[in-house]
């Protein structure tokens, strides 16, 4: 016996708006609120659009591992325009093309080569830091994984101009998106106001600087075995097809966006948990010092960087590098014994099942000790999702995390970071979760300083 879900009780908001509002304003809070009073499934209505949220791990399974008949949400929809059919926002068989593609050039054998290089950006930017120096510590991650990314991907140290037309494009769609959801992508884009002319002309920008690259490495025919010399050589095993300049521009822009901006988000949050819990950066500090001792870390270590993973993994626990998406329903179907209508956006957010007292004991409280003895593998599926799940889970799971530990390691044994009390922290959850107004901290200078 099944029950259509607009009959289960949930938020009532606004006559005419619903829950739109309150969505708009915090939707962290409002969504942890749902889940918290209604239960594993909650009907939504927000303006014109009919949605639900659903808390329940097997719910969450179901819907991330049918890619068929759930796909990406509007809101995810309209990142066509800056990521094309790149991987995040391709659907069906075009997307299944891209996939098989795209999946050799991330092997885990592929990526380890890639280490070094991590190693060397973050060496080179905390060479210029200085003991007592303020910064913006989201703006200086942002910029180093910036550096990493392009490097990665072209191989090359890409000249000012061409970076900052990334690094721009990506600022800006990030906040015309958060525009858009809180109008509830009620607003075309190629309406003429002033954001929307600034997201054309950044995406413009962006797109001058990634097929000059392109057209570069056609020319000199370079295999440089970077991530662009490896999607230009894979063939399709069914078709023997390769990608053109194109489908080659939509997978840079999304490798761009999701090997970019979430591994410096994470990185962010984790040096504000670390300031706001000594005795976690002290542990963290005393691997670094045993497994390294001076030295720069490297791909090899990681096996023994248990401690400094469990803090990368818990940081992710508490704050998702995406912390809600959304799935629509492309036809009348059931999520459990409940009737979920065609066309109905399928809510789920990271934010809510991570912090969720049902799974996580003290789940508010940063202990990355509660990832000792495999806690990963025995949570239910759908609990701790940092990367999605299902058959379109982050392609590029493996590179975020060898990057963010060996950051963090490099990064950890050369300077203490203590957050300034002047400016308040808020989470802005838009595509990523990211600190609106930046993170500001101090620098102190640790003793250890990495041999050369």
């Amino acid at each position: 016996m099944t029950q259509d879900i607009f009959d289960l009780p949930g938020p009532q908001g606004n006559s005419i708006v619903g829950s739109l509002v309150d969505l708009g304003n915090d939707p962290l809070a409002f969504l942890t609120r749902c889940a918290r009073e209604y239960g594993d499934i909650v009907p939504l209505h927000l303006g014109l659009t009919s949605a639900c949220l659903i808390t329940h791990p097997d719910y969450i399974e179901q819907v991330l591992k049918d890619r068929e008949k759930f796909i990406k949400s509007r809101g995810f929809r309209i990142l066509k325009t800056l990521l094309g059919e790149g991987l995040l926002t391709a659907e069906g068989d075009s997307w299944l093309r891209q996939r098989r593609l795209a999946q050799p050039v991330f092997h885990q054998s592929r990526i380890q080569g890639y280490g070094e290089a991590m190693v060397n950006y973050a060496e080179r930017m905390v060479n210029t830091w200085r003991d007592g120096e303020e910064r913006d510590i989201h703006a200086d991650m942002m910029r180093l994984t910036l550096n990493i990314i392009m490097k990665t991907i072209f191989n090359q140290d890409v000249d000012e101009g061409e970076a900052n037309a990334v690094a721009r494009a990506l600022d800006v769609t990030m906040n015309w998106f958060e525009s858009k959801r809180r109008q509830g992508y009620l607003v075309l884009e190629w309406f003429p106001r002033p954001e929307n002319i600034r997201y054309r002309q950044a995406i413009a920008e962006m797109d001058e600087a990634i097929y000059t690259l392109i057209r570069q490495r056609r020319f000199s025919n370079e295999d440089a075995s970077d991530l662009l010399s490896m999607l230009m050589q894979a063939r399709d095993e069914e078709t023997g097809n390769q990608m053109d300049d194109k489908q080659l521009r939509d997978e840079v822009a999304t490798l761009m966006l999701a090997g970019h901006e979430t591994t410096a988000n994470a990185l962010s949050w984790t040096w504000m948990l670390l300031s706001d819990y000594p005795d976690v950066r002290t542990k963290l500090q005393n691997e670094l010092q045993e497994v390294l001792d001076g030295r720069a870390p490297t791909v090899a270590d990681l096996p023994r960087l248990n401690y400094t993973n469990m803090v990368v993994k818990e940081a992710m626990r508490l704050y998702p590098p995406v912390s809600l998406f959304g799935r629509e329903a492309v036809e009348d179907c059931t999520i459990g014994d409940y009737t979920v209508p065609a066309g109905t956006v399928v809510m789920i957010s990271q934010w809510v099942m991570h912090r969720s007292p049902k799974y996580f004991d003290n789940p508010e409280a940063f202990q990355p000790e509660r990832w000792a003895d495999d806690l990963e593998k025995k949570l239910p599926r759908g609990v701790y999702i940092p990367f999605g799940d299902g058959p379109r889970i982050c392609i590029g799971k493996g590179f975020a995390l060898m990057e963010a530990v060996l950051l963090l390691a490099t990064i950890a044994q050369r300077f203490q970071l203590d957050v300034t009390p002047s400016c308040p922290i808020i989470p802005q959850a838009s595509i990523t979760l990211r600190p609106e107004c930046g993170i500001l901290v101090r620098l102190r200078s640790l003793s250890l300083q990495p041999q050369s």
